[in-house]
């Protein structure tokens, strides 16, 4: 019997169970996926939002201001890399200028500091390469970058570390009531709990709909990106945005914190909730859109596209459009943390400490005195010294055998990534916490060797390795008919 299920380990599962952590509970954490933050955390803008865009007095605008506030020292604790570059709001319509102002009140309102209303020769001298289109700009210094996927993984190594439990491949067929709570059936085996923390993403609607007769319906919506090639990752230093619509924040341009450019999201509500395809229509619109606030991006240096998916609620008692965290009306001891759409990468610090709080309100636990508040992430070959390096190889040869030439990334970080808590089982877990692969050539040398180790490392044939999800094979087995 567990004290806390959380369903879901995406940022804002990982997040809360790394603050339940610090509790004396017995907690666990299922996912259908193969490993974390394989669903909508992985594909997104990796954006800290400043918090002016949304709407003042919602969950939504408390939670992405204090989120923002706490990401700098919870990046220096859990070791993955955060950068508070700062975010400009371009405005391209000497008519539209009034949209800034209220932009700006809205922050104030909502608590963000140092806003300013630039003109354009301010504008450029943040950014020379901007459009000659642009006018004016909100210039929000708080704005910040992230590592979507070493934010996750980081709290959830953290969480690991701290006690709580991860089972993957661990999907949800079914919620019962209990008399002292609710099982949880999974092709994994039975799970019963105190308290079910619903942090499905996507399929948050779903769950909540196996206990719940007040229904829930959430559509994914489509965003599509383009990234681009370290060599152009300077043409901005800041996030440029282009002035809101209804359906986003329209297509931004960004350095990442990993040194490339990436442009995006397109926004088209879909039903496939798996539908995470690019397209044609989409790539145009990135690129059309993007080059009104940057002259110059160039289509030959793109590297890859993607798409993710955000969980927008489209029915849910008059509060669509804000984050949903709290006890469903009809199930007690069931909560619901849905609707996480833009800006819930940013905010999932403080809604792991809201739902904490949540939870303490309900079982009453106590503090624990072990808790350890800081992880050490995989040492960098490509950003260490020479002195680190030298370090690192005389403690492990390893570190000396380099696996991906784009990224410089080496053995010994692919094994550290394979052995640390919560290690990597598949090539895409090994790419999001070393980036093995997520150079110029996208895995097209590196791979068949990623393979190749993690298969010795898990004392399995090759054939049983896989990219991401279940039955993503890179080789089909002797006994299906063909030889390996």
């Amino acid at each position: 019997m567990y004290d806390v299920i959380i369903i879901g380990a995406g940022v804002s599962g990982c997040a809360i169970a790394r603050e339940l952590s610090r509790l004396q509970l017995k907690t666990i954490v299922l996912e259908k996926a193969l490993d974390v933050c394989e669903e909508t955390s992985k594909a997104n803008s990796g954006i800290v939002h400043a918090g002016y865009d949304a709407k003042p007095g919602t969950l939504k605008a408390k939670l992405n201001v204090e989120g923002s506030r706490k990401m700098k020292a919870l990046s220096e604790e859990l070791d993955f890399p955060y950068k508070q570059n700062g975010s400009l709001v371009l405005c391209f319509d000497e008519k539209e200028k009034g949209k800034l102002e209220e932009l700006k009140a809205r922050g104030e309102q909502n608590g963000v500091a140092d806003l300013q209303i630039l003109d354009r020769d301010a504008v450029t001298a943040l950014e020379p390469k901007v459009s000659d289109q642009v006018v004016a700009a909100l210039y929000a210094p708080t704005g910040g970058i992230v590592c979507p996927f070493g934010l996750t993984i980081a709290l959830a190594e953290n969480a690991a570390d701290n006690g709580v439990e991860f089972l993957f491949d661990a999907k949800v067929n079914r919620i019962n009531r209990t008399q002292e709570g609710y099982r949880v059936e999974t092709g994994k085996g039975n799970y019963e709990a105190k308290l079910i923390i619903n942090a499905a993403g996507v399929y948050a609607d779903e769950i909540h709909n196996m206990v719940s007769e007040v229904r829930m319906e959430i559509t994914p919506r489509k965003g599509e990106y383009l990234l681009y090639d370290k060599k152009v990752g300077g043409m901005v230093s800041h996030t440029l945005f282009q002035l809101p619509t209804a359906l986003g924040k329209g297509i931004l341009v960004t350095p990442t914190v990993h040194g490339n450019l990436l442009t995006g999201p397109t926004a088209s509500d879909i039903e496939n909730k798996e539908g995470v395809d690019t397209s044609k229509e989409g790539m145009s619109q990135v690129t059309e859109k993007a080059a009104l606030s940057v002259s110059g991006i160039s289509g030959r240096d793109v590297i890859t596209s993607f798409a993710g998916l955000r969980a927008h609620v489209t029915r849910w008692s008059g509060k669509e459009g804000d984050f949903i965290i709290e006890e469903a009306k009809d199930a007690p001891g069931f909560i619901d943390v849905a609707g996480i759409e833009s800006p819930g990468l940013t905010s999932a610090p403080a809604i792991g400490e809201y739902v904490a709080d949540m939870v303490k309100s309900l079982l009453k636990p106590e503090e624990k005195e072990s808790f350890k508040p800081t992880r050490k992430g995989i040492p960098s070959m490509a950003l260490a010294s020479d002195e680190e390096r030298q370090k690192l190889i005389l403690e492990d040869p390893a570190y000396a055998n380099v696996i991906c030439r784009c990224e410089m990334v080496t053995e010994g970080e692919i094994l550290n990534a394979i052995h640390r808590t919560l290690g990597a089982t598949t090539t895409d877990g090994v790419k999001r916490r070393t980036r093995a692969g997520m150079g110029r050539c996208q895995s097209g040398f590196c791979n068949p060797k990623v393979v190749e180790i993690l298969a010795r490392e898990q004392k399995v044939d090759e054939s049983n390795i896989r990219k991401s999800g279940a039955d993503s094979w890179y080789l089909l087995p002797p006994e299906e008919g063909r030889s390996l």
